[in-house]
This record gives structure tokens, sequence and C-alpha cells, in this order.
């Protein structure tokens, strides 16, 4: 089996090193810079509670060099994974299939589906259907990310938590590359739950995200305190009840209600969320895939999103002014930009 880990960063480098350790998988790596200097020197070093261990693979910035793979395990965030959508090409052959990493709502939601959204496109996370047409819907399987990792040094990553990788195929199909991806990741020491219906579990994450991400970026507060002031919970409650009522109506279940979705993050304790960690240090900020592309998702199935509406413009305004976040006009149709006046 051929893996090529796209974007080999703190969550693609982590499940790089544990299939490459387990000998059974054909590893791959894209990556750039420092980082891809070091994987080349040294090999991609994983520490975790367990001690420290090393996987040796194939590791470029060219995936031409590479040719077609079996699996191509997308790890980049969703708005630098848009941006690198055609080169991917050189490791796509006929039957490969493509994992989406990402946190938030995947280019390929409605694929799969039936009814009046079928095959529908999301510009908020697709903008010109650029994944949709250069990777093809047909390739994706969904992937939902639980472990925490960071990258500490090029070469070098930090696992702190988490080893489950939810999978589940956009039609909720038991299919054999998804049982075939599962078992060669259970086989390296992860989990890897084939599941038949992984939007559910899509928004379980998306729930907390939605909220948790952006309040905090805006407070700087960490997750405990998110979770727990007055104030910011009652927030974080009313963007959850919002999401909630959007993806019921596009047929979602969640198995946990809404006080126990908070109250769990509560105890992960004082974490700071990746937006949160993105600001501090000046990276762009994974703003649409978490927030934008709800506010869209409502807008279709008339759920009106006051909540969201106020926290998403707040942390676009915060991007922009950092250089984390487009421009104004490149998010807003004309039509929807009004005239003001100005003294």
């Amino acid at each position: 089996m051929k893996v090529c880990i796209f974007g080999a960063g703190a969550i693609g480098g982590y499940m790089a090193v544990e299939l490459a350790q387990s000998g059974d998988v054909e590893v791959s790596a894209i990556a750039r810079g420092a980082h891809l200097a070091a994987i080349r020197e040294s090999g991609l070093k994983l520490i975790t509670a367990d001690g420290e261990r090393v996987g040796r693979m194939a590791a470029t910035d060219d995936p031409a060099e590479l040719g077609p793979q079996d699996y191509v395990v997308v790890g980049l965030k969703a708005h630098q994974a848009w941006e690198v959508a055609e080169q991917m090409a050189p490791l796509l052959g006929p039957d490969t299939a493509v994992v989406t990493c990402q946190n938030g709502v995947p280019w390929w939601y409605f694929h799969g589906l039936e009814g009046q959204y079928a095959d529908l496109r999301l510009a908020s996370v697709d903008p010109e259907d650029r994944q949709w047409n250069a990777i093809g819907p047909q390739r994706a399987i969904g992937c939902v990310v639980y472990p925490a990792a960071e990258i500490v040094e090029p070469g070098v990553i930090n696992h702190t938590y988490g080893n489950k990788f939810a999978l589940g195929e956009p039609d909720g199909s038991s299919s054999e590359r998804c049982e075939r991806l599962g078992a060669a990741l259970e086989a390296a020491g992860l989990k890897a739950p084939v599941l038949p219906h992984i939007r559910n579990e899509i928004w379980l994450k998306l729930w907390g995200n939605l909220c948790f991400n952006p309040i905090s970026a805006l407070t700087r507060a960490t997750l405990d305190v998110v979770a727990t002031e007055p104030g910011t919970r009652s927030l974080a409650r009313s963007m959850m009840i919002e999401a909630q009522t959007i993806a019921v109506r596009l047929g979602v279940h969640f198995r946990v209600d809404v006080e126990r979705r908070i109250n769990g993050a509560a105890k992960v304790g004082a974490h700071r969320t990746s937006m949160l960690q993105d600001l501090e240090r000046g990276r762009p900020l994974e703003i649409d895939a978490l927030l934008t592309v709800v506010q869209e998702m409502g807008r279709m199935v008339d759920v009106e999103t006051p909540h969201i509406d106020s926290v998403l413009s707040l942390i676009q305004q915060l991007g922009r002014t950092q250089g984390l976040y487009p421009t104004f006009p490149e998010h807003v149709p004309e039509d929807e930009v009004a005239e003001v006046a100005v003294d």
C-alpha cells in the first residue's frame, strides 16, 4: 500500500511516523522548507508520552517525484488544501483515494447524498469549485481528526493526546478502500473506526470548533475559560444551537447534547485552540471551513444565525487587521456591498 501524506505537519506527520513504523505501508511525505530538509536528513521524529521514535520516508516538495498513490492523506488546513489542489495531480491514479483530514465542513460535503442538495458546491470552502474539479468528489474519504500535536522544531513533532482518525465514505457505504485504510491505521497503533454516517462525526467536532476557536482568538482565553466563564459559555452555547438547527435540517444526528459537549471541552483544561495558536504565531486563520461555511449552509436551509454572524464578522475583521485573512471584497459578493456615505 502506498500512502502519501500531503502536508506532513503536526497531524499529518504524526500519522506518517506511525504508519512508517508499522512497516506494512510505503509512506511518503509532501513538505517544504526547513521541515522538509530535516525529514530528508534525519527522518521525522515523533515525541509522545511513550518516548521518541523516528519515521523514515521519502520526502519532497514535488509530487511528480512520487507518482500515483493508493491513498493521498491531505494534512493541510482547509485554505491551504484549496491552494494546492492542482498540485496533487501526479499522485492521482485511476483508483487513488483522497483522505480529507481538515477541520470543519469539507468541500465534498454534499457528494453522495440524495435529494435537493445532492452534489451542491460550497463556495466558502471551495471557491470556483477548485478541489471539486481538480480532485473529484468520487475520490474523497472523510476523516475526522482527534489527536493534538504540534511541530516543535523542523522535523520534530510533539504528540499531546488522542490517536483517533474516524473514517467514512460520503455515501455511507462500507467500501473496501475505507476498510483497507482503517486496517492499516489500526495496525500502526491508531484508532480508525469506519463510520456509516461520517457527517455526524464531522458536525460533532465542528460544533465545538466553530465557537471555541474564534471566541478564544478574540479573547485570548484558553478553552477551559471560554467553556466556563458565564458570558463566553453562553455565547458558545447560542452559536452551537444555531449550528445544530442547521445540521438537523440537513439530516445530521448529534449523539450528545449541547451542555455535555461544552462540559467536555472544559475538561480539556487550559488548552490554546488552534486558531489562537495561529493568531499568536502570525499564521493565516482557519475561518471559512469552521464558520463562514456554517453561515452559508444556514442561508441554504433558511435558518437565521445572528450569533454566528456576529462572531464571524469579528474574527474576520481581526484576521484582516492582522493580515491573516483575505481582504473584504474577496469574501463579499458585489451585490451585498452597499454604498455608504462618509464624512
